[in-house]
């Protein structure tokens, strides 16, 4: 039998000098106070539990503060935030009396520490009634309010600690994480800034596939400049040589040496087990998990099967447990024990026992027979259900007894289990416990499902977990089953799942019909009763919907009738939700101070009782008034607060939360204060399809706008709607298709199919929304296109392409004339926006049939003034083009001048090169650009801006990346600079352009 190998653990570090040393320049980065967040990526078994050894003990000896806690492979459930329960438990349970002051002074810190009181501290937060069944919305509001304390009070300790001295905080195998620690870990990342604090997270790098949850989080951690990403590639063969010899007894042969590091790949695990259990060169096994189990054969029979016992377990377990759920004494199972950690197959943490290594778990567990896991899981379960509640026991209950197809005490646990979930902000597992309450529904026997529990009630709180999680479809979904399933219940719980089916509807396009059919199927069940909090709730939805389909007149009495009804039960979020819905029909009647003072005691009434989403809803409707109105400060402001208070309450994927990020998108890319790509979102998987689509539509003109047209073609590629998909039926998404398709086509030069784009896009939109005034945008482009056709077909003497055209801008124009007339405001003014958009068509159509009117184009840009500055200098572009035609050069001079100043700065590439191009035609010097010496530029603006990027030392490639173009197109454009220019050299060809003037050395870096 081999003789134990030396740990891996215990002997000195193998290479990783570069990792290492990243680290510790992060250690060194907190202790200047400069947050830092590291993300530790590797395969499994590749050495970053090694790693992250290192750094502990480093920083340890640095005297920092060292938190550890680690995610679990709990089925689909999860124990939400897990790791950070484990790093704060162990230290509020230090004994250090400073610590555990800083933890107990923050109360909401005690769904995760025990520990903590809930009842004392700086943080304590008055106690309210319990809400009844029928006041869903204040019980889910509360809840995200929850939320939001606890991430708020994780942050306080650590920066409370953090003042003292440095803390560094580990979270180990991310990739298992469930969607609470994700958020929570998301939340505090983006806080680092100013803190002694070092957020440290691991996760496999191999198993974060392309749909897996992890996947949108890490791509938004590393956009932030202070979190890197640190890979923990296989060491090399060199590095494994040494570390094989380190860890054998005796001395290898050459020869088996060459062949265990073939056989390990660079994997320190793969190494150690391999040599643990006694490997010739000649009998290596294929796969690890066969290695694994030969390692595990040399062991007694007594702790093979005391390790398959801890394998059910999946999370850490004491002996005791071991015991009872292996069959094997207490004393039999110390002895067993000790063989196992002597054998560094199992580990001691906190008097618990676990695996050293999850693959090795993994490999005895899969190994079990399935009667064999079957018995064993129902024993945890037995055990769980015998000791008193925990946070997580329901969790992990309802995994054992799922496992052991114990259904009846799986569902109950299920329940319990979301219920806790909630209680906790961790909406994403809430949900899938839900749903696995109800996959298994049907399968438990109607008396032995939980007394109070219904199917109804369950898919009920699916649907609105799913509209809070981004996916509008599937609350649709669980609330018509709801619906379909509604007869025999009490006429308020019926009158909630139909209420419920409608807020559903709303938030997609295509089904206010349907919407109107469910409230008021919901009305007739609670009319004729007394004042009640549902019939509150009904009333404010009834309103909301009627107001969507254009039912005023009768929205706002339902609208009054929901205020009385709320305070005649003293309810106040359906007040709160009221008083929202009339300030809202207030700004549509144009009585703007009545609205706004409406809207903002809504807030105000929502905040006071923890509805959430009636807070959010006011809120972002008081932003959408100031929007309307061309009040932008105020707008970025109210959309700004409201984009953060959903995202803090875990509610960003939820209708509102979606809503105030892309308007606040909208606004940003209006005002010229245009963000860089870091700050895309990139939705979690599970948000559907339509809520991709949306968010990613409202990129589609900044990326147009930059010259990004692959990143531009890719984006609409998303927006095109699949078979039996949302997206053809949501206006925003059809809008933003069109307007971004047109855009795109026209600077590429393709103006037939701008005109094709937007022919069709303003048909689609039509069908959907008739009085809609998004056409008038939409045609605008299209005219544009159709006057770009038009010219172009002159200079090459097309007459039919001429005819074509203006025939098309002509219909475009009568077509925004019909939108414009039918889709009027109620009050008969005309928002600043479409007023622009308008004048715009109109300029544009005055260039149909021969050169525009500069007239009409100033007039445009005037327009535009109210702080639409991109939008405006294109404009004023066609504005420059108008006045050469009609012979003013000098205004046009002017026009361009600033119209390129402003390009410069966004960085709107075909705007910048379409006006330095106007300008060279025009014979126009540009500030900032080159001035011609001999009164010729034989260059393009694209051959130019090449040009450039050479003569400050850019490679080819560097140049493609900036430009966004490919190696080799700009190998052409080179080689057309040079021919022109008469050079044979890169090289010479710039000294000619310096020394025509072509070039000027203040523009080098462009």
């Amino acid at each position: 039998m081999a003789l134990v190998p030396r740990l891996g653990l215990t002997l000195p570090l193998v290479g990783r000098v570069e990792q290492l040393r990243r680290l510790r320049a992060a250690l060194a980065d907190i202790e200047r106070t400069r947050g830092r967040g590291v993300l530790l990526a590797g395969d499994a078994g590749v050495g970053k539990t090694r790693l992250l050894a290192e750094l502990t003990a480093d920083a340890a000896g640095r005297g920092h503060l060292v938190l550890t806690g680690r995610c679990l492979d709990l089925y689909e459930g999860g124990l939400p935030y897990l790791p950070f329960t484990e790093a704060l438990g162990t230290l509020a349970a230090s004994g250090d009396p400073d610590v555990a002051d800083a933890v107990a002074a923050w109360p909401a810190l005690s769904t995760l520490v025990s520990q903590v009181s809930a009842g004392a501290g700086r943080q304590e937060v008055s106690a309210r009634p319990a809400a009844s069944e029928q006041d869903v919305h204040r019980v889910r509001t509360e809840h995200d309010l929850g939320q939001l304390r606890l991430f708020d009070a994780v942050l306080g300790v650590l920066s409370e600690l953090a003042r003292r001295r440095p803390v560094v905080l580990v979270v180990e195998d991310l990739h298992w994480a469930d969607g609470a620690t994700r958020d929570l870990l998301s939340f505090l990342v983006g806080r680092l800034g100013g803190r002694r604090l070092l957020v440290v997270a691991s996760y496999r790098a191999e198993e974060v596939h392309r749909r897996h949850p992890l996947r949108p989080l890490l791509a938004e951690l590393v956009r932030s400049a202070a979190v890197e990403r640190v890979d923990v590639p296989p060491l090399s063969d060199d590095e494994t040589r040494a570390f094989l010899t380190s860890l054998a007894e005796r001395p290898l042969s050459p020869d088996t040496l060459d062949r265990l590091v073939r056989r390990c790949e660079g994997n320190p695990f793969f190494a150690e087990e391999l040599v643990a259990a006694g490997v010739s060169a000649d009998d290596v096994p294929d796969g690890l998990a066969d290695v694994l189990l030969t390692r595990l054969e040399r062991l007694s029979p007594e702790t093979r099967r005391v390790l398959r016992a801890v394998s059910v377990a999946s999370v850490d377990v004491a002996d005791t447990a071991v015991a009872e759920v292996a069959g094997v004494g207490e004393l039999d199972v110390e002895e067993t024990l000790r063989e196992a950690v002597h054998h560094h197959v199992l580990v001691i943490e906190q008097g618990c026992y676990r695996f050293r290594h999850a693959l090795l778990r993994e490999a005895v567990y899969h190994d079990l027979l399935p009667g064999e896991r079957s018995r064993m899981h129902a024993a945890y379960a037995a055990r769980i259900r015998a000791l008193p509640p925990s946070r997580g026991s329901d969790a992990r209950l309802a995994y054992h007894s799922l496992r052991s197809r114990d259904l009846p005490t799986a569902l109950a646990a299920l329940v319990r289990a979301a219920d806790e979930a909630e209680q906790l902000g961790a909406p994403g597992s809430a949900l899938r416990h839900v749903e696995q309450a109800l996959e298994i529904w049907d399968a438990v026997p109607a008396e032995r499902r939980p007394p109070e529990c219904h199917e109804t009630t369950l898919l009920l709180s699916a649907s609105e977990l799913a509209a809070r999680s981004g996916e509008p479809e599937r609350a649709i979904a669980f609330a018509r089953e709801a619906v379909r399933l509604v007869d025999g219940s009490p006429v308020v719980r019926q009158a909630a799942i139909w209420r419920r089916l409608a807020e559903a509807l709303m938030t997609l396009e295509g089904t206010y019909d349907e919407a109107v059919e469910a409230i008021d199927r919901a009305w007739d069940l609670v009319a004729d009763g007394e004042p009640c909090t549902e019939q509150a709730w009904v009333l404010a939805t009834r309103a909301q919907v009627l107001r969507g389909v254009g039912r005023l007149d009768d929205a706002e009495r339902s609208a009054r009738m929901a205020a009385d009804a709320a305070k005649a039960a003293g309810a106040g979020a359906p007040h709160a939700a009221a008083l929202t819905i009339q300030g809202v029909l207030a700004d549509i009647r144009g009585d703007v101070d009545t609205a706004r003072a409406l809207l903002r005691q809504a807030e105000r009434e929502a905040l006071e009782v923890g509805a959430l989403d009636v807070e959010l809803r006011a809120g972002y409707y008081r932003a959408l008034s100031h929007d309307d109105r061309a009040e932008l400060d105020e707008a970025l402001r109210g959309y700004r607060h409201t984009a953060e208070r959903a995202a803090e309450s875990g509610l960003t994927w939820s209708p509102l939360g979606i809503s105030a990020r892309t308007r606040l998108l909208v606004l940003r890319y209006t005002t010229g204060d245009w963000p860089d790509d870091t700050e895309r979102d990139r939705p979690e998987p599970g948000v559907s399809d339509l809520v991709t689509a949306i968010l990613q539509s409202t990129w589609l003109h900044l990326l147009v706008a930059r010259g990004r047209f692959d990143d531009a073609d890719r984006v609409l590629e998303l927006l095109s709607p699949q078979d039996g998909d949302r997206r053809g039926v949501d206006l925003w998404v059809v809008g933003a298709a069109a307007a971004g398709g047109a855009e795109l086509a026209y600077w590429r030069g393709e103006y037939r199919k701008a005109v094709d784009v937007v022919a069709e896009g303003m048909e689609r939109a039509q069908r959907l929304f008739p009085d809609g005034l998004v056409g008038i945008r939409i045609g605008a482009l299209g005219i544009e296109a159709s006057a770009a056709w038009a010219a172009e077909a002159r200079r090459r003497g097309h007459v039919d392409g001429v005819k074509e055209a203006v025939e098309a801008g002509t219909a475009l124009m009568e077509r925004v004339r019909r939108t414009l007339d039918e889709g009027v405001p109620r009050d008969g003014t005309l928002g600043p926006e479409a007023r622009a958009w308008f004048a715009r068509a109109r300029a544009a159509a005055s260039g149909l049939e021969g050169p525009a009117d500069p007239a009409l184009w100033e007039e445009a840009v005037t327009e535009f003034g109210f702080g639409a500055v991109y939008e405006q200098a294109l404009c004023r572009r066609h504005l420059a083009e108008a006045l050469l035609q009609a012979g003013e050069p000098d205004r046009a001079a002017a026009a361009l001048t600033e119209t390129h100043r402003l390009a410069r700065r966004l960085g709107a590439r075909p705007l910048r090169e379409a006006v330095e191009d106007l300008a060279r035609r025009a014979r126009i010097d540009l500030p900032g650009t080159r001035p011609r010496r001999d009164g010729v530029d034989p260059l393009t603006a694209r051959e130019r801006a090449v040009l450039e990027r050479v003569a400050a030392g850019l490679t080819n490639r560097q140049v493609g990346e900036q430009l966004y173009i490919s190696e080799k197109t700009v190998s052409v454009h080179l080689s057309r600079v040079m021919a022109k220019l008469g050079a044979s050299r890169r090289a010479e060809a710039v000294a000619i352009a310096y020394d025509r003037g072509l070039l000027t050395p203040e523009a080098e870096t462009p």
